[in-house]
């Protein structure tokens, strides 16, 4: 699977770990695939944690969820666009 069709989880420099829809946010980076059941095994296998090298606290998982859950349709939506403009090239 790309890197374009996979949502980028970052932990910056100072340390906040958040959804980095543009892939462009310095800092380390895990990815996970736009659905809400990876983000909930990545959660449940604290994939994350490994992937970011730092422990990533239930609160920031929390919030996560919540960031993900709303994110989610505008991902897909712009994965659906991109598929589009392939087919139509």
């Amino acid at each position: 699977m790309p890197k374009k069709a996979l949502i980028r989880i970052v932990r910056s420099p100072e340390g906040e770990v958040s959804i980095d829809l543009t892939g462009k946010k310095s800092g380390r980076g895990a990815y996970l695939c736009g659905k809400t059941a990876c983000f909930k095994l990545a959660h449940k296998s604290r994939a994350l944690d490994r992937a970011l090298k730092a422990p990533v606290g239930a609160e920031v998982y929390e919030q996560l969820a919540r960031d993900f859950l709303a994110v989610e349709d505008e991902f897909l939506a712009a994965q659906a666009r991109a598929e589009e403009e392939d087919e139509d090239e």
